[in-house]
């Protein structure tokens, strides 16, 4: 670390370096890191203020817990279902909003909580003589009457500023009756009762949970149970009242509507009277009659065209002719048939006998019975004349029946045309009359509807669990408090801990020294019991001795140069053991071979020899004031390669000696003689500029630093004052570390839990 007398000044870095020791990873190095073990380390080390917090408040949570006077809960679970789930013939449909729902239960659970609910179980509860809600319950003692008293003096202020106040003084006229203080009682039962209540909503159905603490657990229960068939019993009364005034309603509103549809049905009536027309009262009756007499016109019609077909084809024809027989009211005529085949058979058989007999023409058999012929042949004519009389007839009578029909036909349509225009004012009336018809259908229904429903004795509120006697109390509860006080006094420990370690600005670790004064971290040296000043020429602890071997191995191979190497040791402030790190740095530096000289420069409170445990009879005061020399002022001690310059006198003028010519030759000197290692202690540098001064001359400066003895800004203010001398190299050791108090830390960066590993037994002074 320190160079020869050629390096130049090295200024501080802009960021954290890296230690000397070159140990990788080290705190305040770029790749350092903050691990949670380094938080730890926190809790560590104040950890009998962490452990007495945490003492205190269990200690407190556990005398809370044994004051506090227990209380029981007991629970009443009610079910409270939807209106309309209640209502007969209920089904779920589109209709069914869930948000209804939600609303009605929070509504629902409200009411539960109202006063006016809570008025109607004072009685039955007999809360007046309850001395648990009346006010007269005795004061608690011990904790809970000190946490009680001051939680009201504390409130008594605000509820004074935001309400006015009630107590003396404050102008609040009394009760104006004896009802208004009965009232004024009663309201007070019922605010102290709801802060003994809880109404919760158990999950997500429609499950009502009502609470009641209480310092009696047969109480509790009760006023759960009492509360719960209230509120049920109420429920249902509200119900049937609505319902009640819902009937009488409707039956108001048919009573106006039955009115009314009978001043319709005589509007009607009247009209049909005034304008004559009856068949308004029916106007599909004339539509019906149209349309059969339209129907009967069509056969008619065709009958007649029929009749006129027959007539006319047959009139014109011969009653002898051969052909009239082709005509089919003839073939079909069962006279006319008849006598034609008694014609035809008389002839056959008048025929048959002239042959068989000979006769002839003129025979009186033939002669008789062409006559008989001749007479059936006049009545076929005479029958035939008569079917041609009938079809004349049958036409005759087609076309009176049709002309009739047809009179008929147009009367009616005569009247649907008066009718459709009578019928304006009339179906005007008669909407009228519909609607009112279907307001009271509608009425009728919903009166049937809410009568089955009054007489009904379901509830949309049931109790599906009744509270039961608590058999032990819910509070206080012994381990939960418990808990809690462990968890607060973790907290306030912890709070605690780090709130102290934020306002403690002092340097503690390796990496307070890199990244806050920004300057070369040497070393550390642990801290010794009991001993002020521990030299290595004595007992001391095994990593006492390491910490000074590894100092000396920084300065050994960090060192560049073969000539005399001149150091300064100093401080912030005093105290701090840079008199006690001189002494071990030149003692360890000799140990290991070199040739050194320890020179003592705080004349004004020298303390090398009484380390040394050496005289200090001449020194370097009279060297410098010219009463001795450098051999008489050199002392030698039982390691030949440790010489020791003690301070002298002590002179009035320290701080001219050090930057006297003197001063500067003696340094001159000693960078040509036989010493390879040059210790100066010097004085600390916020309390005198004796160390500043001597900074220009030397190699080097070792600043040590008291751990968690030097606030930072004294530390920098001191790194400052150092750094206007221009220095050439400027180092820190971190001396008086206690490993035990920052074990986390100095375990996980620099393994000390493993330095026992190697060392010897206490008290082991032996040179490496």
């Amino acid at each position: 670390m320190f160079g020869d007398r050629n390096n130049v000044l090295i200024e501080p870095p802009a960021a954290p370096a890296t230690p000397v020791s070159g140990l990788p990873g080290a705190p305040g190095s770029a790749d350092g890191e903050i691990h949670l073990l380094d938080r730890l380390s926190v809790l560590y080390r104040y950890r009998k203020i962490v452990l007495s917090v945490i003492l205190v408040v269990m200690v407190a949570g556990t005398v809370q817990t044994l004051t506090t006077t227990a209380e029981y809960l007991s629970t009443s679970t009610v079910r409270i279902d939807d209106d309309r789930m209640a209502s007969p013939g209920f089904q779920m449909n589109a209709e069914y909003i869930y948000g209804e729902a939600e609303s009605q239960l929070a509504t629902e659970m409200e009411i539960l909580r109202s006063r006016d609910l809570i008025k109607s179980i004072v009685v039955p509860l007999d809360l007046a003589n309850n001395t648990e809600f009346n006010g007269q319950d005795p004061s608690p003692n011990g904790i809970g009457a000190a946490l009680s008293s001051m939680r009201a003096r504390v409130m008594r202020p605000i509820t004074a500023l935001l309400g006015g106040g009630s107590g003396e003084g404050s102008g609040t006229a009394a009760p104006a009756s004896a009802e208004s203080a009965t009232d004024a009682r009663v309201d007070q039962l019922v605010s102290e009762f709801l802060t003994h209540l809880k109404v919760d909503r158990e999950g997500e159905g429609r499950l009502v949970a009502i609470s009641v603490e209480s310092r009696d657990p047969q109480f509790a229960a009760r006023a759960a149970n009492t509360l719960a068939q209230t509120y049920r019993d109420q429920n249902l009364r509200r119900k049937t009242g609505q319902l009640d005034a819902t009937l009488d309603s409707l039956n108001q509103q048919i009573a106006a509507i039955d009115k009314r549809i009978g001043e319709r049905r005589q509007q009607l009536n009247d009209y049909r009277r005034d304008e004559n027309a009856s068949q308004l009262a029916d106007p599909s009756a004339l539509n019906n009659m149209r349309l059969t007499l339209l129907t009967e016109m069509t056969r008619l019609t065709f009958t007649r065209e029929q009749a006129e077909r027959d007539y006319n084809s047959i009139k014109d024809v011969s009653l002898n002719s051969p052909d009239i027989d082709g005509f089919p009211s003839m073939s079909n005529n069962a006279e006319v048939l008849r006598l034609k085949r008694e014609v035809q058979a008389m002839k056959t058989d008048l025929e048959s006998k002239r042959q068989a007999n000979g006769w002839g023409p003129n025979h009186p058999n033939v002669t008789n019975q062409l006559a008989a012929i001749s007479q059936k042949e006049a009545e076929l004519e005479s029958a035939r004349k008569l079917v041609v009389t009938s079809l004349n007839r049958a036409l005759m009578l087609a076309r009176a029946t049709e002309q009739a029909q047809r009179q008929s036909l147009n009367e009616v349509e005569r009247q649907q045309a008066e009718l459709s225009t009578k019928g304006i004012g009339y179906a005007d009336i008669e909407n009228l009359l519909k609607a009112d018809q279907n307001t009271q259908t509608q009425l009728v229904t919903q009166r049937s509807e809410l009568s089955v429903q009054s007489t009904s004795t379901r509830n949309n509120v049931s109790i599906i669990n009744t509270a039961i006697v608590p058999p032990r109390p819910f509070r206080p509860d012994v381990s939960r408090n418990l808990m809690i006080s462990l968890f607060i006094g973790f907290s306030l420990a912890g709070l605690l801990a780090f709130g102290l370690d934020y306002l403690d600005d002092t340097i503690k670790t390796p990496e307070d020294i890199t990244r806050k004064l920004r300057i070369p971290f040497l070393g550390l040296v642990p801290s010794v019991r009991g001993d002020k000043q521990p030299v290595l020429s004595g007992p001391v602890p095994h990593d006492f001795g390491e910490a000074y071997r590894a100092l000396r191995t920084s300065l050994v191979f960090t060192s560049g140069g073969e000539s005399t190497r001149i150091i300064t040791c100093t401080s912030a402030q005093p105290l701090e053991g840079k008199t006690t790190t001189a002494c071990n740095l030149a003692m360890v530096l000799a140990f290991g071979g070199s040739r050194v000289l320890l020179i003592d420069a705080d004349m004004r409170r020298p303390g090398v020899h009484k380390a040394l445990k050496i005289n200090n009879t001449v020194g370097l005061s009279h060297l410098l004031v010219g009463q001795a020399r450098v051999r008489e002022a050199i002392q030698r001690t039982s390691d030949p390669n440790f010489c020791v310059m003690t301070a002298g006198r002590t002179p009035p003028n320290p701080s001219e000696l050090l930057s006297s010519e003197r001063m500067k030759q003696l340094i001159a000197n000693l960078k040509q003689g036989p010493f390879d290692w040059v210790v100066i202690d010097t004085p600390p540098v916020l309390a005198v500029t004796d160390a500043v001064i001597l900074t220009p001359l030397v190699d080097g400066v070792t600043f040590v630093l008291g751990a968690e003895m030097t606030r930072r800004r004294l530390a920098e203010r001191a790194v400052q004052m150092l750094m206007v001398s221009r220095p050439k190299v400027v180092g820190a050791v971190l001396n008086r570390v206690n490993f035990d108090r920052n074990k986390y830390y100095y375990s996980r960066y620099y393994g000390y839990q493993y330095k026992s590993y190697y060392g010897s037994s206490a008290g082991s002074t032996a040179k490496v």
